[in-house]
């Protein structure tokens, strides 16, 4: 935009997207859900062992902070008034490991359904209950620090909303509902702490945050004088999202029903059931979609996960070298157009929703002399494609309403060959939105809606109608199936590959050994907001 003067523009609304691998702010027209200008720093992970990940919260809340103000300049290269910036809201998703899900599982009330008919979720090693076990087991600071009420307990969200708020200096210890929901502690009936579980994790509950809805304000910005940061001093925090909660807000899924499926490390498809909780029998997990506002009632979601998705295309580029860039799988698939028989199955960690396998490895299957990389390649978009069909067909059984068509979301969207095989495979249409940020604009969505900011309207009538791209199936219907049928062949013959232990693989859990990125129905990292780690106001 080249203007002489400051350009007039209706509301503004900046969104954090705090991922695995960078931290992102992104500045949206909250007239037009037109993205308008934004910054990514990318962020370090610390692998002191197999399985393990970490992170530096510090460096997180410096990415955060510097993506604003490089954000800010290039608003005011394009002449566009910062003060227009009326709110700003987090979404984020991150993975750390622990190893003590095998003792407690061996003390759990009532078998696990003690957690799950809280929770919406199976004891295991994702969710941030077993991690701060983990951490009070094995970590004497973190210890010593609750045991003298200097620590707080928190996911990343609220990790940023406190030192952001202001941190030790009156900082806003809270989440919102759909992060709780992550957390194996968290009541998705009664929206609360849940006393049985705190006490059964050991968990005291005076470090908990305050749990909110996903829109309201939470605080206002305040000045980091140690960076020099302030480019949005006062702005008010008024949206806070899991962030696959965020892509269904995003892609306005806010009807009974809808579903969308984000595409990224892994894949993860999201159903709106309304006020009605939906447990499933066949392997899904029961979330909070989101609660738009104090007094606006709660959405569930019955959500299922692939572990595997972009990540196989990274381990073709990594590990095999057959590709360069992550791109080059879209050239090299068109150029066969079928994978020849070829299957892969990338069951690298396990195979997860729905067979829920851990002794599975991957296998790539019906080689021939004839099979070369071109193959490989459109057999490993198959694979994202059969694993997506899997997860979608167990939403049907437990729905019982099948989707007439799939939205999509996430970086691997852009790959039309992939696109069009979901389409064949699911016999659906696939749509795709044209502007392929809707995490982060779900987020910006429900910080505009808050009560006290009012920039963002969510009526119906209201929202702005959204650009799609369409993909028909092109195939048969009898195709389609003995394809699936194939695939599910393979599938079978990936099981039982692990069976023992060998001395140095360590945790006996194969869940300790997910895929950086791979963090399933959007759970979240567990950190410890301990006042005595953070040294920024």
């Amino acid at each position: 935009m080249a203007a002489s003067k400051k350009a007039v523009l209706g509301p503004l609304v900046g969104a954090v997207d705090q991922g695995t691998s960078s931290t992102r702010f992104l500045v949206f027209n909250s007239k037009t859900a037109e993205l308008l200008s934004h910054h990514q720093v990318e962020i370090k992970q610390e692998f002191p062992r197999e399985g393990w990940v970490e992170q530096d919260p510090k460096e997180i809340l410096h990415s955060v902070y510097e993506c604003i103000e490089k954000t800010c300049e290039k608003l005011g290269q394009l002449n566009i008034d910062i003060s227009n910036i009326k709110v700003w809201s987090i979404v984020w998703l991150d993975l750390r490991t622990q190893s003590t899900v095998e003792s407690l599982s061996k003390r759990i009330p009532g078998n696990n359904n003690f957690v799950k008919s809280k929770t919406g979720l199976p004891l295991s090693t994702y969710f941030s209950a077993v991690k701060l076990r983990w951490l009070l087991d094995n970590v004497r600071k973190v210890q010593k620090a609750v045991e003298e009420k200097r620590a707080l307990f928190g996911t990343i969200d609220s990790w940023l909303i406190w030192s952001l708020t202001g941190g030790v200096n009156g900082g806003v210890h809270c989440t919102d509902v759909t992060n709780a929901s992550r957390t194996m502690l968290f009541n998705i009936h009664s929206l609360e702490w849940d006393k049985q579980l705190c006490e059964f994790f050991g968990i005291p509950m005076e470090i908990l945050p305050n749990v909110r809805s996903s829109s309201e304000i939470y605080g206002l910005m305040k000045i980091s004088h140690s960076l020099k940061a302030g480019a949005l001093e006062g702005v008010p925090i008024s949206g806070c999202l899991g962030d696959q909660s965020a892509a269904l807000v995003g892609q306005m899924c806010f009807q009974i029903g809808q579903a969308k499926n984000t595409y990224g490390t892994g894949c993860f498809l999201l159903c709106n059931t309304g006020h009605k909780c939906v447990f499933s029998d066949h392997g899904l997990l029961t979330t909070v979609a989101y609660k738009l506002g104090r007094d606006k009632p709660v959405y569930y979601a019955l959500e299922g996960s692939v572990a595997i998705a972009g990540a196989v295309i990274r381990w073709l580029r990594d590990n095999l070298g057959i590709i360069k860039t992550s791109e080059e799988i879209e050239k090299l698939a068109k150029e066969v157009g079928t994978s020849y028989g070829c299957y892969f199955v990338p069951a690298f960690s396990g195979l997860y929703a729905p067979y829920w396998e851990p002794s599975a490895r991957g296998i790539i299957c019906g080689l021939t002399q004839f099979t070369n990389k071109c193959h490989i390649a459109f057999a490993a978009l198959e694979a994202v494609c059969f694993q997506t069909r899997e997860i979608l067909d167990a939403m049907n059984r437990d729905c019982g309403i099948p989707l007439s068509h799939l939205q999509v979301d996430g970086g691997m969207t852009s790959n039309k060959i992939l696109m069009q095989l979901q389409a064949d495979i699911l016999y659906i249409p696939v749509v795709k939105p044209s502007m392929p940020e809707t995490t982060a604009l779900g987020a910006a969505m429900a910080a505009g809606a808050a009560e006290g900011v009012g920039v963002w309207s969510l009526e119906p009538e209201d929202l702005s109608a959204v650009t799609m791209e369409r993909f028909e199936p092109q195939i048969n219907a009898e195709e389609s199936e003995i394809r699936y049928s194939t695939w599910k062949k393979a599938v079978m013959k990936s099981m039982g590959w692990v069976t023992t232990q060998s001395p140095e693989s360590g945790d006996p859990s194969i869940f300790c050994s997910l895929p950086l990125g791979f963090f399933i129905v959007s759970s979240m990292v567990m950190l410890i907001g301990a006042r005595y780690i953070s040294g920024i106001p």
